[in-house]
């Protein structure tokens, strides 16, 4: 599962959460949504933009990109999106960039070309080992210490998490959203553990029944027979752990999945999980995931 799922299910729930983590402050009547942008007759996509009301034009577009891997070419890539998508849409507004590290191990830095625009004020680099440990004033911003924080201590502060949530008002998530999110952020963090598993943690009984993802993901009756079989008697470890959450990507992404698909994941090996699990985000099908095994 790509990490950068996470964050942008997270920055289209709360958008002001990335400019929270860019330290933007923006007027409050620029409205802004999360979304893709496709520049047009080229093959780039820019997979997070914050965009703002036209009506406030000093609010700035802000593109944003989570980078949890090393990636020589990537600046490269980066700002040539960001020029072309300018020129080619021309937006109302000023412009800022952000890109996401875990640490700053990760960042591959090409000073040479790319050096001094990385120095101009538009361009922000956001490194999440600065938040660990830092005082979380807000839900958004909790929310992301519970993505980078020790899987250890992963459910104590997710209870703590859910009870603010529930006692306090928030304007931006609903207590049911806030669970979800959680939900989903302890399937990343620990993905060896089942239903009864969080349910128990959580001490969520019922409210964890009624939400999209305990329906999509961990409904009655799946996995049953064959399929049951092979999970608990052939795949081990890691390899369970991959195919587990794989599958609830899947299944959040396109919905209950056919035979076909089930069968193919339970044959796979971990190469070929890791594969898939690259392409979910991107794939507008079910079958563009599985392509090169059809």
């Amino acid at each position: 599962m790509k990490t950068d799922s996470l964050f942008f299910r997270l920055f289209q729930a709360m958008p002001a959460l990335a400019l929270e983590l860019a330290g933007l402050t923006v007027s409050e009547r620029a409205a802004y949504q999360f979304r893709s942008e496709e520049i047009k007759q080229t093959a780039f996509r820019l997979d997070g933009v914050l965009m703002p009301t036209a009506e406030v034009r000093e609010a700035p577009v802000v593109f944003v990109e989570v980078q949890y891997q090393p990636d020589e070419g990537f600046y490269g890539r980066f700002f040539a999106e960001i020029l072309l998508y300018l020129y080619r849409s021309a937006p109302p507004h000023p412009w800022r960039a952000m890109v996401i590290y875990p640490n700053r191990a990760v960042e591959r830095l090409n000073e040479r070309h790319y050096g001094s625009l990385l120095k101009l004020p538009e361009v922000q680099r956001v490194y999440l080992e600065d938040f660990t440990g830092r005082p979380a004033k807000t839900i958004g911003m909790r929310l992301i210490q519970l993505l980078i924080g020790d899987a250890q201590q992963v459910v104590r502060e997710a209870v703590a998490l859910l009870q603010q949530a529930r006692t306090t008002p928030n304007t931006q998530l609903s207590f049911e959203q806030t669970l979800e999110l959680v939900e989903t952020i302890l399937v990343y963090q620990c993905p060896q553990w089942g239903r009864e598993e969080i349910k128990a943690m959580l001490g969520l009984d019922t409210e964890l029944k009624q939400t999209r993802f305990y329906q999509e993901v961990f409904a009655e009756g799946e996995l049953k027979g064959e399929l049951k079989g092979e999970l608990k008697g052939e795949l081990k470890g890691e390899l369970k752990g991959e195919l587990k959450l794989l599958r609830r990507l899947l299944i959040r992404r396109f919905g209950g999945l056919p035979g076909w698909a089930e069968a193919k994941l339970v044959e796979a090996d971990s190469a070929r999980l890791e594969a898939w699990g690259e392409r979910v985000l991107e794939a507008k099908a079910l079958e563009e995931v599985f392509v090169d095994e059809s």
